[in-house]
């Protein structure tokens, strides 16, 4: 799909922060137009990357641009037909860096891809953690109000327990971040469970 910003005739970061982060929410939401959440409410997944980029920019306090816009673009290496030398034209170096770090690497295993994920995460850079952290939170927010039809309880579970073993590896890189993750993580649980009841 050939879109409207890619025509742009400076296509490298415009140092506008306000006008860097439209061009990156436009971006993702036609590369991921067609796809939508995993779970009962079937929301539009772009609803997703603008919660991580909101609880980024909350962290950040709005002064880290470059982390923001990687918060927006952080599925599309892994979801889309975006390429890294695509987002960097578009973003800038930094800011693929950030989405590259965060990227699963599909050739890996399901399995493999969860078990680097919580091995990498101590060893990620503080915007990786940043914008990992939110996607945490986003999930398991997700997982609880909206999960999949299909998964058992424990399947639900296993997924909380999963994200919280990632989560250990990307603590003290913000504590406002990691309360929020603790409590969309009890939280959830305690709904989850609830509605077994």
């Amino acid at each position: 799909m050939s879109l409207p910003n890619a025509a742009l005739p400076n296509a490298s970061p415009t140092g506008a922060p306000l006008l860097d982060f439209a061009r990156a929410l436009d971006f993702a939401a036609h590369k991921h137009i067609d796809q939508r959440r995993k779970g009962v409410r079937a929301e539009p997944y772009v609803n997703h990357l603008s919660e991580v980029a909101l609880l980024v920019a909350q962290a950040t306090e709005g002064k880290d641009p470059v982390v923001v816009i990687a918060a927006l673009l952080h599925d599309t290496l892994e979801d889309t037909d975006a390429s890294y030398e695509e987002i960097e034209q578009l973003f800038g170096a930094e800011v693929v860096q950030v989405v590259a770090e965060t990227t699963d690497d599909k050739r890996m295993s399901k399995a493999e891809r969860k078990q680097h994920q919580i091995d990498a995460a101590p060893h990620a850079s503080t915007r990786a953690k940043l914008v990992k952290l939110a996607d945490k939170v986003s999930n398991l927010r997700s997982m609880a109000h909206s999960p999949p039809a299909d998964w058992p309880l424990s399947r639900k579970v296993e997924y909380f327990e999963w994200a919280h073993a990632v989560v250990a590896g990307l603590r003290g890189v913000d504590a406002r971040l990691e309360a929020l993750f603790d409590r969309a993580y009890h939280d959830g649980l305690a709904e989850l469970r609830g509605q077994t009841a």
